[in-house]
């Protein structure tokens, strides 16, 4: 059991002393005690307040000798024989008004507290059953200057009267409360509310308000004020009321707790209430006999039975347990100073007294208890003793709190309640290796020991005597330790048993015990009685999925934590930000056990990280695959530390290779991806991995790589190119960014090299859908265009293989003709000097390039004289004409066509006419295509220079068209001279009407005739 308190005498009435000790109040070194003759003894205490024996967590008996033997516990200063007339039943102190209160003979009297000479006795307070005083600091509402306000309470009978000091001045006013029944005792709840206890129950008092309000709960404590007859009121079982047995019933007792808390109490029932007295919702406390008295000293609820048990009960007032019961023979006056400053100066002084003795509770050092609660395995009130306890008062709390926490998640582990275990593990940010050893070899991997069976046969602790009050660990033969050797901290202490236990702790056979008792809690703290045990029985089965669901839920929250200080990279982001709280997992304390090994070099903190992010990763994923296979391919589509090794083993093993082709894609291991998806798609109808089968899965994946990668790109897509030239060509030519900006010249090289037709594609793709004008790209179209033309039509099985049909090889030819006509990037002498010269095939193309050199008479005649397609040599003539045409104004063009011929360059009509009537030798005039051509492009012609073509023989009749439409071509022109003359004479005349004489609206602009008024005014 917990040693909280050291109960020790101070004050000890000597046999013949026959005096009785009615009341005590301690207030700095002093002791004032009240005696049942109306004596008032003033006491000097002489031990500290703190001993140091108590400093270092020691508990002596008060049989031992003191360190200072010749110096007695207290010294009588003064006794004051007729303070009162009879037994003064409570005193209290005013400090701030400098007085003293006491309640004697049914009066309230006030007393000096220097030379405790009586200054007045309230007469009002005739018949007074009790009193409470209360100090606070107020602020004024109209200036806001603190001050201190004192107040004081009486109950007489029904009535409750009250006063208030203002610093040091008395109140003028003394109002009066009016109660439904008598008070048996008082509590200040705060500076404003005072809780009275009735026979039937309990009221709240708003002395500033006059306010009462019922308190109500369960358990029979609340209820309406005024309804005696209850189970906690003055009637009996028998039924009786009569006058004045009400006290014969239980006393309602209250004390004020931690945080505004208030606990009521009658009998054994108990009630949890707030300042303003509504119920709070907290058990009972579990006393099997009702209290004397109760209290709270700093920060446990004590409580005194009655004088014929003569026991003070110390218990937690967060858990209710009892941590420490204190024998104190016929002990029945209880005693705790008012804080003044804070919670934590509490049960500074605490007196317990009897009849004939006082005794002084004297705290343990904090640092001791919670070692002591540690080495008993007490964890649970280990964690409420340091949520209770201020940071202040407790070394390294707060890394303390996380520890204990850590081994209480241990022990429910090992108890098999998993979900509790795992979610403490998450509240306090446990690192990831201390909670993945717990697991098998299956799930932590490394962590898990060499050989399971030789750890279970090897697996015993030996076994010790702890001595349960001395509140030290002792363990593996580490006994209890002196009790000035304390330089160690509770967590270090703590870290250094779970080092010891670290081969222990490496699986969950390390610590599961079959029997879960009060003396075994982890296998990283001591037992009350350590046993070894022969056989455990293993994690597997449902139970191994159970804790792995949990474990992934436990493991999904560290790497929730782990990314806030590293990158997807693997590069730790800025530095860690400093905080209050550690245990939520954001501090420099916090984040260091995160990780593997902790060290203060930032750069073994980043590797540290890394590793502790793998570890985490990996680990997910063994549990995943164990527990949830389908979650495990939701890993790998996010940045993760995952193992490869670790990974590639169980994907392979389990046959989930789309998984494996995913995380190889994640941690850009692009080759053994591709190796892989190449394997299988090129594996037979029958071998396993149907979905892998194919070029579909490798070209997705090539698709999605970088530009910087390829080499790799061109190397694995050789086979889908092979297999599916069509599908494989969607690698580069497909509409994304990474088609668009891989190398261009390495993919037409590598393309060429397999198929002439897939380096076309790609051309084609670049300059017509993707606009690129680079020169070389469209040399190398033109020329692909003409080698594949080149061949032999009847051969076959050739390098790059052969039409399928004429159809084909005339789009072909079409596709050559086309771009020769509309690219003007790639080279015309090259051009011409790869296209054949006297290949019938090649005649259009050549005439084309030679049409784009400007040798139009050249191209003209492969037309006339090699094709002998008149139609195509018009057509081109119509396509020239048409880009070289501009518009002129009408009168420019009556007058070039009534100008002489030489001042007109020769149009291109006139080269293809010249063609028809005076073609080179051997080749013979024609006729026919002449005169077609006069007919229709005859106003295109001059007329002075085609005369001159056409030879005399030829009939006038036969140029009756040309002549015709030469003609028509003049009139309609000098026509459209003539209107236009006239539409700009129209628009003249009204230009000048508008500037001399202006428009006709009002307001609108005048004229230069308009007649103007010049006044006054303008």
């Amino acid at each position: 059991m917990l040693s909280a308190f050291d109960a020790r005498p101070i004050i000890e009435f000597k046999q013949r002393d026959k005096s009785k000790i009615e009341s005590i109040l301690s207030f700095g070194d002093k002791v004032l005690v009240g005696l049942h003759t109306g004596t008032l003894r003033i006491y000097r205490i002489n031990e500290p307040t703190v001993e140091a024996a108590h400093q270092n967590g020691a508990s002596h008996s008060p049989d031992e000798p003191s360190s200072q033997p010749n110096v007695r516990p207290a010294d009588l200063l003064r006794e004051v024989e007729k303070f009162s007339r009879r037994a003064i039943e409570q005193l209290a102190i005013i400090k701030e008004a400098n007085i003293l209160i006491s309640l004697s003979d049914g009066y309230v009297s006030i007393h000096d507290v220097q030379l405790y000479a009586l200054q007045e006795q309230l007469v009002k307070t005739k018949g007074a059953s009790a009193f409470a005083v209360t100090s606070n600091i107020v602020k004024d509402p109209t200036t806001g200057v603190p001050s201190i306000v004192s107040r004081l309470a009486v109950a007489v009978k029904r009535k409750l009267l009250l006063w208030s000091w203002h610093d040091t001045e008395l109140s003028s006013e003394s109002p009066e409360v009016t109660l439904s029944a008598a008070a048996r005792t008082l509590t200040w709840a705060n500076g404003t509310n005072l809780l009275c206890g009735l026979n039937s129950g309990y009221v709240m008092v708003d002395v500033e308000n006059d306010k009462i309000s019922d308190v109500i709960g369960p358990g029979g404590i609340g209820g309406v004020a005024g309804q005696e007859g209850t189970r906690f009121g003055s009637v009996g079982a028998t039924g009786m009321g009569y006058m004045g047995m009400g006290s014969w019933g239980p006393k309602p007792l209250a004390t004020r707790l931690a945080e505004g808390e208030i606990l009521l109490a009658k009998d054994i029932n108990t009630l949890f209430v707030g300042p303003d007295g509504k119920a709070l919702d907290k058990r009972q406390v579990p006393w099997s006999v009702g209290p004397e008295a109760i209290s709270f000293s700093y920060p446990y609820l004590i409580s005194l039975q009655p004088p014929s048990k003569g026991t003070l009960e110390v218990r937690n007032p967060d858990t209710l347990s009892l941590v420490q019961s204190i024998p104190l023979q016929n002990a029945s006056i209880l005693h705790v100073p008012q804080p003044n400053v804070s919670l934590a100066h509490a049960g500074k002084g605490s007196l317990i007294a009897s009849d004939r003795c006082i005794w002084r509770l004297a705290s343990v050092d904090y640092h001791s208890q919670v070692e002591q609660l540690i080495g008993n395995g007490e964890l649970d009130e280990a964690i409420s003793l340091l949520g209770l306890l201020e940071d202040a008062l407790v070394e390294a709390k707060q890394e303390t709190l996380r520890e204990v926490k850590m081994q209480k998640a241990q022990k429910l582990f090992g108890q098999r309640k998993y979900r509790q275990s795992l979610d403490l593990f998450t509240e306090v940010s446990a690192p990831a290796e201390r909670v993945i050893k717990l697991y098998p070899r299956i799930v932590s991997g490394d962590l898990a020991p060499i050989d399971d069976a030789v750890a279970s046969d090897n697996e015993s602790v030996p076994e010790t005597n702890a001595n349960h009050e001395s509140g030290t660990l002792a363990q593996n033969g580490d006994l209890a330790k002196p009790a000035d050797d304390t330089k160690r901290s509770a967590v270090g202490k703590l870290k250094a048993e779970s080092k010891k236990n670290a081969s222990d702790t490496s699986s969950i056979r390390s610590w599961i015990r079959g029997d879960v008792g009060e003396g075994s809690d982890t296998g990283s703290v001591l037992g009350k009685h350590s046993e070894t045990v022969s056989s455990d029985k293993p994690l597997e089965g449902k139970d191994l999925q159970t804790a792995v669901l949990e474990l992934c839920t436990f493991l999904v929250d560290t790497r929730t934590k782990l990314q806030r200080y590293l990158n997807p990279d693997g590069s730790l982001k800025d530095a860690v930000p400093d905080s209050p709280d550690p245990t939520n997992g954001t501090s420099n304390a916090a984040f260091d056990s995160l990780l593997v090994t902790s060290s203060p070099n930032d750069v073994d903190r980043e590797q540290k990280l890394r590793d502790t992010a793998k570890l985490v990763d990996t680990t997910l994923f063994r549990s995943y695959m164990l527990a949830r296979p389908t979650l495990a391919g939701s890993l790998f589509r996010i940045p993760n530390f995952c193992d490869p090794d670790v990974v590639n083993e169980k994907l392979l093993e389990s046959g989930r290779y789309n998984d494996l082709v995913d995380f190889f894609y994640g941690k850009k291991l692009h080759r053994p991806a591709l190796e892989l998806l190449q394997r299988f798609g090129q594996a037979n109808e029958g071998d396993m991995a149907p979905t892998l089968r194919g070029p579909k899965r490798t070209v997705g994946y090539l698709q999605n790589l970088p530009p910087e990668m390829i080499d790799l790109i061109l190397e694995f897509s050789e086979w889908p190119l092979r297999r599916d030239p069509e599908f494989g060509m969607e690698i580069f030519v497909t509409d994304s960014e990474n088609a668009e900006t891989l190398p261009r010249e390495k993919v037409v090289s590598f393309l060429q090299g397999i198929d002439l037709k897939l380096a076309v594609k790609y051309l084609e793709h670049l300059i017509h859908e993707l606009n690129d004008l680079t020169p070389d790209f469209h040399n190398r179209l033109v020329g692909l265009y003409l080698e594949r033309l080149k061949r032999p039509e009847d051969e076959k099985g050739a390098e790059y293989g052969d039409f399928q049909s004429d159809r084909e090889r005339t789009e072909w030819r079409e596709k050559l003709l086309s771009f020769l006509r509309a690219s003007q990037q790639y080279s015309l002498a090259r051009s011409l000097g790869l296209i054949p010269r006297d290949d019938s095939e090649f005649y259009e193309a050549r005439a084309v390039v030679l049409s784009k050199m400007g040798q139009h008479k050249q191209a003209l005649e492969i037309y006339v004289f090699k094709l002998k397609d008149h139609e195509k040599a018009e057509e081109y003539c119509n396509r020239f004409h048409l880009s070289k045409v501009s518009p002129i104004p009408t009168t420019e063009h009556s007058r070039a066509l009534s100008e002489p011929d030489h001042e007109t360059p020769p149009s291109i009509y006139h080269t293809l006419l010249s063609l028809y009537l005076n073609p080179p030798p051997p080749q013979a005039p024609n006729w026919e295509p002449a005169l077609n051509l006069l007919s229709r492009h005859g106003s295109r012609l001059p007329a002075s220079s085609t005369l001159d073509l056409i030879p005399s023989s030829l009939p006038i009749k036969d140029l009756e068209s040309y002549f015709r439409g030469r003609i028509r071509a003049a009139t309609s022109t000098i026509s459209e001279g003539r209107v236009v003359i006239g539409l700009r004479k129209t628009e003249m005349v009204e230009s000048q009407a508008l500037l001399l004489l202006g428009d006709e609206n009002s307001g609108g602009k005048g004229g230069r005739n308009r007649r103007v008024v010049v006044g006054e005014d303008r």
